[in-house]
């Protein structure tokens, strides 16, 4: 068997980023959580923020810091009311962006909800040798960005190409 054909473990970090859910009723944290440990990853930090800009930026600041962490998947903040600041947030960290992720997911999301996908900021990129995915607070939406887009380009098995093989190439200058 090829290195290509086995699974990697990632190591993960979930934010909820919210002014009103809980570690009682955070449907979107515990879904992708429990995704990411059911796909073979680490669930290295989990946590819940109030949209504030500038304590999300620190939190994912600290967790694209640490080398334990290769992906961090963020819920909540991507929309458009007065509170909703992730993409504001979180952008100034990445190094690159990966437009295609937004795209992708805002496509995806037609089929589903129709012309409410345009009120979705969800965006993706990479900062500090770390995946950064920001996805809509609903469930739904992470379910849709976890099993269209997301839960593949984890998997080292997947072809042409994933995010888990290119990983540990991503420190290479």
């Amino acid at each position: 068997m090829s290195a290509l054909d086995q699974s990697v473990s990632l190591g993960a970090a979930v934010l909820t980023v919210s002014d009103t859910r809980s570690s009682e009723n955070d449907s979107s944290g515990d879904y992708l959580a429990e995704r990411l440990q059911a796909a073979g990853h680490t669930l290295v930090e989990r946590t819940l923020c109030r949209d504030d800009r500038y304590r999300l930026r620190a939190t994912v600041s600290a967790w694209i810091a640490d080398p334990r962490i290769d992906v961090v998947l963020i819920t909540g903040g991507t929309g458009f009311t007065g509170r909703d600041s992730t993409p504001e947030a979180i952008a100034p960290l990445l190094d690159k962006e990966m437009p295609g992720f937004g795209e992708l997911f805002r496509a995806v999301s037609f089929e589903e909800i129709g012309t409410s996908s345009l009120q979705s900021r969800a965006f993706a990129g990479l900062a500090n040798a770390t995946f950064v995915f920001a996805l809509p607070g609903s469930t739904s939406a992470c379910r849709t960005a976890w099993t269209r887009l997301i839960a593949d380009q984890l998997d080292a098995r997947t072809r042409p190409c994933n995010l888990a093989a290119l990983s540990p190439r991503l420190r290479e200058s």
